[in-house]
């Protein structure tokens, strides 16, 4: 490929538009404009690894999900931002950060799609220092490390387009505002935010030493995890994930006695031994039967 040809136009597989420079989004066989990728499921994520006609086919099922977003009817709502949003009545659930639906134009998924869900919680740590006379960072003999945490929702599920469906429950770390660069070896650890001492502190090892020695404080991961915010997310997320295994587990009793044999009954309007129909009633007079 020549110069020219690498700064030449790329035309759109998908609606023939012109690509702009900085525009193009790979396909297998072809080359789609910033547009049309829009428009794809925000769960999609093998875009590069599909054809031109697979993507056609996945934009003609998000044309067809405007239908669904609109008859939507939220009943029930679960996290804070993104939202997962249930149609308790219709059976159906979306997840979501937008305000405007229509406009959005989320996934509306049913229950009987989901194959499982989990809570991940992503635990990262950050070595604490300090600056010694010279201003040189120095580290905690032994090393004192500040935790901090992610939460995450794994909704597995059964759709053409995508397996998964994970977003963060949390919109920053879950740290307790712990300080990691101190002013000398004994410091005092102090919240990054408000300069006060951080709540918590650290948990001390045998031997109760100073911070800085031997045997010192060296971390804060189980007061982070018995802070007020760390327990808010994780009760979110146990709600988030309980209520959608429960909806799937609905919908396999529901399916399983739907699909069991009935048992004859004798009718207590006519006398004759029936089979209740669909609707519980008797075959031949019509007549309400319990059984």
């Amino acid at each position: 490929m020549g110069l020219f040809d690498a700064f030449k136009k790329k035309e759109c597989s998908i609606c023939g538009g012109e690509i702009g420079l900085l525009g193009n989004r790979k396909l297998e066989d072809g080359n789609m404009c910033k547009a049309c990728a829009s428009k794809l499921s925000p769960w999609f994520s093998d875009r590069r690894n599909s054809t031109v006609a697979e993507i056609n086919e996945q934009l003609a099922y998000r044309e067809e999900n405007r239908a669904r977003v609109a008859a939507f009817r939220t009943t029930r709502t679960l996290g804070e931002n993104p939202k997962v949003l249930l149609d308790e009545d219709a059976g159906k659930f979306m997840v979501t950060s937008a305000r405007n639906l229509a406009e959005a134009n989320p996934d509306v998924l049913d229950f009987a799609d989901v194959t499982g869900c989990d809570l991940d919680i992503d635990e990262d740590r950050t070595e604490i220092e300090y600056k010694d006379k010279d201003g040189n960072r120095q580290s905690f003999n032994p090393k004192r490390y500040a935790y901090s945490y992610d939460f995450y929702i794994v909704i597995h599920v059964n759709n053409p387009y995508f397996n998964e469906i994970r977003f963060k429950l949390n919109h920053s770390r879950v740290d307790n505002d712990q300080e990691t660069l101190l002013d000398g070896p004994n410091a005092m650890p102090r919240s990054k935010t408000v300069g006060r001492p951080a709540p918590g502190g650290f948990r001390p090892m045998p031997g109760g030493a100073r911070p800085g020695m031997a045997g010192g404080l060296t971390s804060n991961a189980a007061e982070v995890r018995a802070s007020v915010e760390y327990r808010q997310y994780e009760q979110m997320g146990q709600e988030i994930r309980e209520a959608l295994l429960q909806v799937r587990r609905d919908v396999r009793a529901n399916a399983a006695a739907a699909a069991a044999p009935k048992q004859a009954v004798t009718c207590p309007w006519c006398g004759a031994t029936t089979t209740p129909d669909a609707s519980g009633c008797c075959e031949y007079c019509g007549g309400s039967v319990k059984g």
